[in-house]
């Protein structure tokens, strides 16, 4: 389980710092910040998406659940309300918050609120982790059944079946495309367009009106300046990308960092 972002809301300083002091004892929380009234707690919450907030009520400004009604708040976060007016649960618990700590309240109580906490954000995460799995799984399938799997070439009367895993990268050669394996090169008559079009758009990238990369084959990525990129692929070629395409490059090194970081 990742850390729980955590950000303490309230008033009274005294409240603030024996929050965050308990906060210490668990390792699964990451503090991210403390507000001391209403209006910097909403501007924390939007700019830092917390996971969980310890939430006063009564506060200058804005009170808590006046924070929690402003429309830039999508989605809300998990909520446990901290506040000396037992008045508040019943409306408490119609936001949905996880639960009320009533002042003054003891450790025990404090970290019976926080466990319930934990296992409801716990439950969130694994259900959105259950999806993107689910996602994954479906597109998957969809391309590896919809994706062109091989290259029909004919070459000296004979035909030769060259698979899409085996191209390092495709070129536009006038009305032809040239298709680049390890040790050959082959010509076929189709457009870039319609030939991207069939391509596993996990496996391609595409750099150039006139140029598709096997990523598979990428050895390094430089910056050449003024948004363009040079690929130095396995095979010792160096390609030269058009700015245009810088989009879609971005998203791709966007993509192959957070592989690494996952």
């Amino acid at each position: 389980m990742k850390k729980i972002r955590t950000l303490v809301v309230d008033d009274e300083p005294l409240a603030r710092a024996r929050i965050v002091k308990l906060l210490e004892n668990f390792d699964y929380i990451s503090l991210i910040g403390e507000c001391k009234n209403g209006s910097e707690a909403l501007k924390a919450i939007t700019n830092y998406k917390p996971d969980l907030i310890f939430l006063d009520i009564q506060m200058p400004h804005l009170n808590g659940f006046e924070v929690l009604e402003n429309k830039d708040i999508q989605p809300l976060p998990f909520i446990i309300f901290v506040t000396a007016y037992g008045q508040y649960a019943l409306k408490a618990f119609d936001v949905h918050a996880v639960d009320y700590l009533l002042k003054p309240y003891d450790d025990e109580r404090f970290t019976r609120a926080l466990e319930h906490a934990r296992q409801q954000i716990l439950r969130q995460q694994n259900a959105l982790l259950h999806q993107k799995m689910v996602q994954m799984i479906e597109l998957h399938r969809y391309d590896t059944d919809e994706a062109l799997q091989h290259f029909e070439i004919k070459e000296k009367g004979r035909s030769q079946l060259i698979h899409i895993e085996d191209v390092h990268f495709i070129e536009a050669e006038g009305n032809y495309l040239k298709v680049y394996t390890d040790k050959k090169s082959f010509l076929i008559r189709q457009t870039m367009q319609s030939i991207e079009d069939q391509l596993d758009s996990r496996l391609f990238l595409r750099i150039h009106r006139s140029l598709l990369l096997n990523t598979h084959f990428i050895r390094e990525i430089a910056y050449e300046g003024n948004n363009q990129y040079a690929f130095l692929m396995k095979g010792g070629q160096r390609i030269l990308s058009s700015r245009s395409y810088k989009e879609a490059i971005h998203e791709y090194m966007d993509g192959e960092k957070l592989k690494r970081n996952t």
